[in-house]
């Protein structure tokens, strides 16, 4: 790393979209050198789903990038601004979560992201603890912005013009998530680019609390299995980093081609070698990424199976054996859809699309749209495919 605050801003900035103001970061690390203290370097993220992702893992890398260089990281879980529902990216309002989502997903957020940053080195905070503030609190926070200043994200401005509803929820959620930087004294806050107008807001936020702003850089976002929009929960085109070690390298074997260079870049921080065959380099990027996660005999079970099932067209040499529960059987029959609901962990309603895709099988053998109830005697024994990578073998019960 580095030694010199310029050359450490550098180094810190390199891969990032924006590093804002132009040479903040480094003014900062001179200040801080001088006053023998780290920086306070900030990232918030709400717990709206119980998974963390490849595409948090871009911000998570750079966070430790900064503890490395010696700075302090406050994760900040926005237990409270959860309940709210980020807007950024929106076109319309967020489902709100129950507590109890949020505490479920909040206790699984901070240890996965210890997979990533490191544990000793960061102050781990709920926002819950500064936002559950009285009404006059809250009065005098909000008295600090104007509508106009909220209104100027871009987000809004296209719902605006599509005639589509905005929340008071959504229009006080940068003011909350700017009160965080003020809360933890921030001295840079750190996001994806969707969260650049959250990062500047929060600027003003601590200014009108007589802080000194923070310096904001954000981080290209990951695109998704899918190749095109960004790696989100809600698209279905997400790696979780607490995905099996087969699941995360089967995924990461859909990645469209043309994706590969920004995988590289965004996780790996390398160039691909644009002269190794496009499946050559995805087949060495999910080595690399489910052994990061999951160590090296994982990886070599997980790659085993995938040439088992792609290559080989085989089913796996292990399979979850289920068992038929007493509700799913209704006159020596099985509703399909309520199966592969209970046992794979969709609805009820994307089963009967994948079967109408032919995405189910049944011994390798697509079953049909009409296929919607079963006989016992048939599903005994026999593994149900769902998708590519996930099987089934299904036991009747005694």
């Amino acid at each position: 790393m580095p030694g010199g605050p310029a050359e450490t801003a550098s180094f810190l900035s390199r891969n990032a979209v924006d590093a804002l103001p132009e040479g903040d970061l480094e003014r900062k690390l001179e200040r801080a050198r001088a006053e023998r203290r780290p920086l306070r370097v900030k990232l918030g993220i709400d717990p709206t789903a119980p998974d963390i992702h490849l595409g948090h893992v871009v911000v998570l890398q750079k966070l430790r990038e900064f503890q490395d260089a010696g700075q302090t990281v406050v994760l900040i879980i926005g237990d409270y601004t959860a309940r709210v529902g980020d807007p950024s990216g929106q076109s319309q309002l967020r489902p709100m979560l129950t507590g109890d989502e949020i505490e479920r997903n909040a206790a699984t957020y901070q240890e996965q992201a210890f997979a990533v940053i490191d544990r000793e080195r960061t102050e781990v905070r709920r926002n819950g603890e500064w936002l559950d503030m009285s009404m006059e609190d809250l009065l005098r926070l909000v008295r600090t912005v104007t509508i106009a200043r909220v209104l100027e994200r871009d987000d809004f401005q296209h719902r605006i013009e599509a005639g589509r509803p905005i929340s008071m929820l959504e229009l006080l959620y940068p003011v909350l998530q700017g009160y965080d930087s003020v809360a933890v004294g921030a001295d840079v806050e750190l996001g994806g680019t969707d969260q650049k107008f959250n990062l500047l807001f929060a600027r003003d936020v601590q200014q009108a609390y007589g802080q000194e702003p923070q310096a904001i850089m954000t981080m290209p976002i990951l695109p998704g299995t899918d190749g095109d929009r960004r790696m989100s929960k809600s698209y279905g085109n997400y790696i979780a980093i607490t995905d099996a070690p087969e699941e995360m390298f089967g995924k990461v074997m859909s990645v469209p081609d043309g994706a590969m260079d920004t995988y590289y870049e965004l996780l790996l921080l390398e160039q691909r070698d644009p002269s190794t065959a496009a499946v050559e380099s995805k087949r060495a990027l999910a080595r690399r990424l489910v052994t990061r996660f999951h160590g090296e005999a994982a990886t070599q079970a997980a790659e085993a199976q995938f040439d088992r099932v792609h290559k080989e067209h085989r089913p796996p040499e292990e399979i979850e054996q289920v068992t038929l529960s007493a509700e799913l059987i209704s006159n020596g029959s099985v509703h399909v859809p309520a199966l592969v609901a209970e046992h794979f962990g969709t609805s009820r309603s994307e089963a009967r699309r994948l079967l109408e895709q032919g995405a189910i099988r049944l011994d390798g053998e697509p079953l049909s749209a009409e296929a919607l109830d079963l006989p016992v005697s048939e599903l005994d024994g026999a593994v149900l495919q769902v998708g590519r990578r996930k099987f089934r073998r299904i036991v009747a019960s005694a």
